[in-house]
């Protein structure tokens, strides 16, 4: 008796966002998380700060800001990442992987507005992205009302990260190549 062949976790991502309609897959350490869309004020934000990287002329940069791209990862063979907002290389299709994804050295910042899955964003994330050597990680952490900044990932782990509070403004470091400075009243409303 010939044993079925038995479906890949990647495999079984791509059926489950076709069948779920309105949800986003991601695969982190091999465990699939499908995440529903996100609401008003959540994408406002991102939004907001699509504004403010165009404004600051990222593209002379040679940087694009693009929303929901898939970010291939070094943690498992078929782990992806979908960031709410990536500021990426402007050749960053080049980069292309598999399954919708792209290399991780086409992304010079990352950005997650927390929601129903910010233990993600918070854990796992973290650690998916410095082992991926993202320079910057950026979370709107909605749940504990801040905005916390992780740079300059050694070894596959980012140092603690920078806290911003409300009445803050966070300013995206050099080293994603665009002075942006960004207001964490309205990263956590999603109002200008």
């Amino acid at each position: 008796m010939r044993r079925a062949r038995r479906t890949t976790v990647l495999e079984a991502e791509t059926w489950l966002t076709g069948e779920l309609e309105g949800y986003r897959g991601e695969v982190l350490y091999g465990r699939l998380t499908a995440t529903p869309w996100a609401d008003g004020s959540h994408q406002v934000t991102l939004t907001h700060v699509t504004r403010k990287f165009y404004t600051a002329e990222a593209r002379r940069s040679g940087l694009k800001c693009v929303l929901g791209i898939g970010l291939w990862l070094p943690t498992g063979p078929d782990d992806f990442a979908v960031p709410d907002l990536s500021v990426v290389e402007t050749d960053f299709l080049d980069a292309h992987v598999q399954h919708n994804c792209y290399a991780p050295r086409a992304f010079r910042m990352v950005l997650e507005v927390t929601a129903c899955n910010w233990s993600d964003d918070l854990g796992l994330k973290v650690d998916c992205y410095a082992q991926a050597n993202i320079p910057v990680y950026l979370i709107v952490d909605r749940k504990r009302d801040e905005v916390l900044l992780y740079q300059d990932p050694a070894d596959g782990k980012y140092p603690d990260p920078q806290r911003f509070q409300r009445g803050q403004s966070v300013s995206v470091p050099e080293s994603v190549g665009v002075a942006v400075d960004l207001s964490v009243d309205t990263l956590l409303d999603g109002d200008d």
